[in-house]
């Protein structure tokens, strides 16, 4: 049984946070704005949950529909299911246990929220089948990642003004960035299987579309952030995430695997940071 727990967490990445965290941040955005700086904690607690176990969905049911293609990726051919140690069908029900848990979640919240939950689960399911029928499975990723921002609105203000579908458009922007350079890891193998990607499909002129749509994330930001009535702590952090992406930029200026995989990581900052302007600035206007 320890064993099996083990392999399921394994499946679920549970050791790797970052996916959790880039989709947390955005929640966080959308739910400190939506309440005007002070959110209702039940309904902050119900969104943490939700992201972790809909994150853990979502990594379950990519994996089932990576089972013939991991075993030949050197990154993921140790996961649970390419190594045979977790069967497909086990894997199917874990992820239908995971979203029978999302459900229990969100039907805490309002009807309205309710309702768009029913995108997000469809987005997380339809997700990992996107890289065979599209070059770009990241536009998909990112509203899938933003998708808790409208359900955030929906949750606290019963509806989902212009701003929240601003804030969806930056997420969309930043999922784009950061996971053409994640998909820039594996472009080599991706190419070798047939897994499509923003990555290939931008080719040489990948930095290029990954600074670009960092400029467009910085450019929402600053929008959102006088839509929403936001200040000095939230222009600080916007500056400063600015920064971050001239980093990641110097990082991935080479193509060189590890140090694009670090660039990639160095976005969980980058949402951090928003967030804490957003907390400061409520907190002291």
């Amino acid at each position: 049984m320890k064993e099996r727990i083990i392999q399921y967490a394994l499946l679920m990445r549970v050791h790797q946070p970052i996916g959790t965290l880039l989709l947390l941040w955005p929640t966080l955005w959308a739910l400190w704005i939506a309440g005007e700086g002070r959110p209702d904690a039940a309904v902050v607690v119900v969104f943490v949950a939700g992201v972790f176990v809909m994150r853990s969905a979502g990594c379950v049911i990519n994996d089932f529909a990576d089972r013939e293609v991991d075993p030949h990726v050197r990154r993921t051919m140790n996961r649970p299911i390419a190594s045979g140690k977790v069967r497909p069908g086990e894997a199917l029900g874990l992820f239908a246990a995971l979203c029978l848990i999302g459900l229990g979640l969100v039907l805490t919240l309002n009807r309205l929220a309710v309702l768009y939950s029913l995108a997000a689960v469809a987005l997380a399911a339809s997700y990992p089948f996107m890289k065979r029928w599209t070059y770009l499975p990241q536009v998909h990723l990112g509203i899938a990642f933003g998708w808790g921002i409208p359900m955030a609105f929906a949750a606290l203000a019963n509806a989902v003004p212009p701003l929240a579908w601003l804030l969806l458009t930056g997420v969309v922007a930043w999922a784009v960035a950061y996971d053409t350079m994640y998909a820039m890891v594996d472009r080599e193998d991706d190419l070798r299987v047939g897994i499509r990607s923003t990555a290939i499909l931008f080719g040489d002129a990948d930095r290029f579309f990954v600074g670009a749509s960092q400029i467009a994330v910085i450019v929402v930001l600053v929008l959102a952030g006088r839509e929403a009535g936001l200040g000095v702590f939230h222009d600080a952090a916007t500056a400063l995430s600015a920064l971050l992406f001239l980093h990641q930029q110097h990082l991935i200026s080479d193509r060189e695997p590890a140090a694009c995989f670090k660039a990639f990581l160095n976005n969980h900052w980058v949402g951090a940071l928003i967030f804490g302007g957003i907390v400061a600035d409520y907190a002291w206007a």
